[in-house]
C-alpha cells in the first residue's frame, strides 16, 4: 500500500502558477526507441485524488484528502526499463523518486526511476542511463518546467514524435443546486444551478496491462447555450484548457466538480485496483443564472477538445422555467 501511495502522490506534490510557459525546441521520448511514439497512460492535467476516508458516497462528495492536477504525463513502460535524458544538461536534483535535468532554458524531471547518476553530473541526450523504472509503477512521469512553470510536454514543438487520433467523448452534463447539491432536472430548470459535465479521452497508443483501457482528460473542455434552431445565446467559454499549462493547486475544485475521482482511486486503505476514473468539470463554477434566458426550450453544448485538436460535442436539451 506505501508504494502504491507513492505512485498515487505523484500528481500532488507539485503545483505550478496559472501561466503559460515559453515553447522550447522538440525532443525525443525518455525511453527507447526514442523516435516512436509511446503509449501516454496518463495526461497533462489528469485528477489525482487520495482521499482520507472510507470508499462511500459522502467521501466522495465532501470528503478530505490531497487532491491536485497531473503536472507531466505518465509513460508506459516495464518495471526495470532504462530512462535517457531527453535533452543534454545537468543533474539538478536526485531523490529516491526523481531525477531532475537542467540545461539552462528548461529543466525536466523523471519520476519514478531509481537513479543512476548524481548532482553535478552532465549527461548527454539518448546515451546517458539516468535510472530504470522502479517496481510496480510500470511508467516514467516526464515533467518539463519552463522559467518555474510546468508546461504540458504533449504540446506541439515539445515532445515528438506524437500524434493523437482517437477524439474525446462528452458522456454527459448534469445540473446541481451547488457544488455537491442534487441535480435538477433538465426539462424544469429555474434560478441559479451549476453546470457539470462528465468528459474523457482515450490514449491513441494502447496502453498494455491492468491500466489498459483506462480514461485520460481532454485537454480543453467548452460550452455554450444555443436555440434548438442553432442560434447562440450565451457565448462559448472555456471551462477548462491546460494545453500549455495547469491552473494551480487551490483551484482544483473549482475546475473539477466533486464526485471526480482519478483511475484506480485510494479512498483510505482502499485501492480501486483496475478502476478507471470518472472526470466530472465544473462549466459554472460560480453558478449559473438561468433568470438570463427568457423561458423556453434551450440546448447546451459541451465540447472536449485534445491537445491535437480532435473534438467531440454533447447537445443537452433544456428548459427554463423561472
Amino acid at each position: 500500500m506505501k508504494t502504491l501511495a507513492l505512485i498515487v502522490l505523484c500528481g500532488l506534490l507539485c503545483a505550478a502558477p496559472a501561466s503559460a510557459g515559453r515553447l522550447g525546441s522538440s525532443y525525443g521520448w525518455p525511453v527507447k526507441p526514442f523516435h516512436q511514439a509511446h503509449a501516454v497512460r496518463g495526461s497533462f492535467g489528469d485528477p489525482r485524488t487520495l482521499f482520507y476516508g472510507p470508499p462511500v458516497k459522502s467521501t466522495l462528495l465532501t470528503g478530505n484528502g490531497l487532491f491536485s492536477f497531473h503536472f507531466g504525463v505518465d509513460i508506459s513502460a516495464p518495471d526495470g526499463t532504462s530512462v535517457y535524458p531527453v535533452e543534454s544538461g545537468s543533474v539538478t536534483g536526485v531523490t529516491s523518486q526523481w531525477v531532475a535535468v537542467s540545461n539552462g532554458a528548461r529543466t525536466f524531471q523523471y519520476w519514478h526511476i531509481k537513479a543512476a547518476v548524481a548532482v553535478g553530473q552532465h549527461v548527454d541526450v539518448e546515451t546517458t542511463v539516468l535510472g530504470r523504472i522502479m517496481r510496480p509503477c510500470g511508467h516514467v512521469h516526464l515533467a518539463e518546467i519552463v522559467q518555474g512553470v510546468v508546461v504540458n510536454p504533449l504540446q506541439p514543438g515539445h515532445l515528438t514524435p506524437y500524434t493523437d487520433t482517437t477524439a474525446p467523448t462528452v458522456a454527459s452534463a448534469a445540473f446541481r443546486a451547488g457544488s455537491t447539491g442534487g441535480e435538477a432536472l433538465p426539462e424544469l430548470l429555474h434560478g441559479r444551478v451549476e453546470i457539470v459535465a462528465s468528459a474523457y479521452d482515450t490514449p491513441t497508443v494502447p496502453v498494455v496491462g491492468e491500466w489498459r483501457a483506462l480514461p485520460v482528460t481532454p485537454a480543453v473542455v467548452r460550452w455554450r447555450i444555443q436555440r434548438p434552431t442553432g442560434r447562440t445565446v450565451v457565448s462559448t467559454r472555456t471551462a477548462y484548457d491546460v494545453r500549455s499549462t495547469i491552473p494551480p493547486k487551490s483551484a482544483f475544485w473549482l475546475v473539477y466538480a466533486r464526485g471526480t475521482h482519478q483511475n484506480m482511486p485510494v479512498f483510505g486503505k482502499h485501492y480501486a485496483y483496475m478502476q478507471p476514473g470518472d472526470y466530472l468539470f465544473r462549466l459554472t463554477p460560480r453558478g449559473f443564472d438561468t433568470r438570463s434566458l427568457r423561458n423556453g426550450v434551450y440546448e447546451l453544448v459541451v465540447t472536449a477538445v485534445d491537445i491535437a485538436g480532435n473534438h467531440g460535442s454533447l447537445v443537452q436539451r433544456i428548459g427554463v422555467e423561472n
